[in-house]
């Protein structure tokens, strides 16, 4: 389980709206309390492939937020990304560029502009598993 506040939820929302037709992306921190993982902090990155179908993070924003998770004893938790037209799951493409097991990777997807979706996935390889995400 993953839990993140509607105020952090809000923020991603509103990247991945202002970033549209492109994907949105960031990198998410927190805590973690035994199975339980708590967002406590989202931050909002540039897609540097201005693309609606795949995204990179900018390097040196990447940077910035690690440094800031460290200065602040937040964990890195995992990333996040919107998909402009598509479901909230994982893409063969999010699979292949999956490297770390132990992160949580957030989709949010904006297909249906009125009911946007955020689900949060465990990727190992080609299984994706919906760890189930609260937004409280």
């Amino acid at each position: 389980m993953i839990t993140i506040s509607k105020d952090n939820y809000g923020k991603i929302l509103a990247h991945a709206e202002k970033n549209l037709p492109e994907e949105a992306c960031g990198l998410i921190a927190g805590r973690i309390d035994g199975e339980n993982k708590h967002i406590e902090k989202v931050y909002l990155l540039t897609n540097i492939d201005h693309s609606n179908e795949h995204f990179s993070l900018d390097p040196k924003e990447q940077l910035a937020a690690i440094k800031d998770m460290r200065q602040n004893g937040l964990t890195p938790l995992g990333n996040w990304h919107s998909h402009p037209e598509s479901p909230s799951r994982p893409s063969d493409e999010d699979k292949r560029l999956a490297y770390d097991s132990k992160a949580s990777y957030l989709i949010l997807s904006l297909q249906d502009r009125v009911k946007p979706v955020l689900n949060s996935f465990h990727i190992e390889g080609v299984d994706a598993t919906n760890e189930g995400l609260v937004i409280e």
